[in-house]
C-alpha cells in the first residue's frame, strides 16, 4: 500500500523537481525552504551505496566529528573505573559508572545519546547488547566509543560526533545539523560526511560506489543531490 502523505508534505513536494540533481548548495537551501515542521528539524543526508552488506568487508561503520556540530546537546555516559572514570568526569561526561551503570540500564534507564566504554569494561557492557544494540547505542571500537582515551571520546561526542553505518540495503543515513543552521555551515557538515563515506569505499567494490545522494529535513521530502557538486 502506498504511503499517504499529508497536505503540507504534498505542497512541499511540489516545489521539488524529482528528476533533477541539485547542486549541494541549492539542495540545502531548498530543503530549508520547504521544511514545515513547527520545531527546529534535523537535516539528514542519505546515501545509497553499491555494496553487498552480506559481505563483512562491505559493511560500513564509523564516525565523524562535524565541524559545526549537530545542533543537539548530547547526553554522554561512560563505563569506566578508577582513573579513567575520573578522566571521563573531568571531560564532562553526564554519567560515569561501572557495574552500577550496567545495572541501571538493565533496569530500563536509556536517557542518553552516546555510550562510551573502556576495553576492560566490555565484558560487563556486553550483557547490555540486546538493549543497546537495536538502538545503536552499543559502544564499538569502529566508532571510537570503545577506547582508553575517554577524554577524547567524550570531547568529540560533545562537539558533534555522528556515527554512520549501512543498513541491509546499502543505505546510510547521517544527521548533518538543524534547519536553523546557516546554509554554509550545513554544506560544510554535509561535505565532511560525504568525504568520509567516499573514503570508506571497500576495496572489493567494483563500478559505481555512491549510486544516489539526497538531503531532507525530518518531515520534508528529499532533494536529490548531484554528487559532482561536492
Amino acid at each position: 500500500m502506498a504511503l499517504k502523505r499529508g497536505k503540507k508534505y504534498q505542497d512541499a513536494a511540489k516545489k521539488v523537481d524529482a528528476d533533477k540533481l541539485y547542486a549541494i548548495n541549492d539542495a540545502v537551501s531548498l530543503v530549508k525552504e520547504i521544511d514545515y515542521a513547527k520545531f527546529d528539524a534535523t537535516i539528514e543526508i542519505a546515501f545509497n551505496l553499491n555494496v553487498d552488506t552480506k559481505q563483512a568487508d562491505q559493511q560500513l561503520r564509523g564516525a565523524v566529528v562535524l565541524p559545526n556540530g549537530t545542533g543537539k546537546e548530547q547526553t554522554v555516559i561512560v563505563f569506566a573505573k578508577g582513573d579513567k572514570a575520573k578522566d571521563a568526569q573531568a571531560a564532562g561526561a553526564d554519567v560515569v559508572g561501572d557495574d552500577d551503570l550496567v545495572a541501571r540500564i538493565q533496569d530500563g534507564w536509556l536517557d542518553f545519546d552516546v555510550a562510551i566504554a573502556t576495553p576492560d569494561m566490555m565484558a560487563q557492557v556486553g550483557r547490555l547488547g540486546r538493549v543497546l544494540g537495536p538502538k545503536g547505542l552499543m559502544p564499538n571500537p569502529k566508532t571510537g566509543t570503545v577506547t582508553m582515551d575517554v577524554t577524547k571520546a567524550v570531547n568529540e561526542s560533545k562537539a558533534g560526533k555522528v556515527t554512520y553505518r549501512t543498513d541491509r540495503d546499502g543505505n546510510v543515513h547521517v544527521p548533518a545539523g538543524k534547519v536553523s543552521f546557516d546554509d554554509n555551515k550545513l554544506v560544510e557538515n554535509i561535505t565532511t560526511i560525504e568525504d568520509i563515506v567516499a573514503k570508506a569505499r571497500p576495496a572489493s567494490v567494483r563500478g559505481t560506489y555512491i549510486k544516489h545522494v539526497s538531503v531532507s529535513s525530518t518531515f520534508g521530502p528529499s532533494v536529490n543531490v548531484d554528487l559532482a557538486s561536492f
